[in-house]
């Protein structure tokens, strides 16, 4: 389940949008311009939250400092196979 809760840099996100609404009002109508800006915050937010889930599946408990690989077990698969 992705969560689309609002964090303070989607301000920058609202405004950025507001912008290009007011850019594409002259040559589409208003109403459609509104319907545009909405379909582009929500699929930004969607593309956001996909990509932050992966990267927290991927990460699982954490990374190696060393080898930059994800930790599991509390353990980095490759720096201590390395070491037995």
């Amino acid at each position: 389940m992705i969560l689309l809760k609002f964090e303070k840099r989607d301000i920058v996100l609202i405004v950025g949008i507001f912008l290009v609404i007011l850019g594409i009002t002259q040559y589409v109508p208003f109403h459609y311009s509104i319907i545009i800006g909405i379909l582009v915050y929500f699929g930004i937010k969607l593309y956001v939250g996909k990509r932050t889930q992966s990267i927290q599946r991927d990460v699982g408990e954490g990374i190696c400092m060393e080898c930059g690989s994800s930790v599991s077990n509390k353990k980095c698969p490759v720096c201590d196979s390395i070491e037995e």
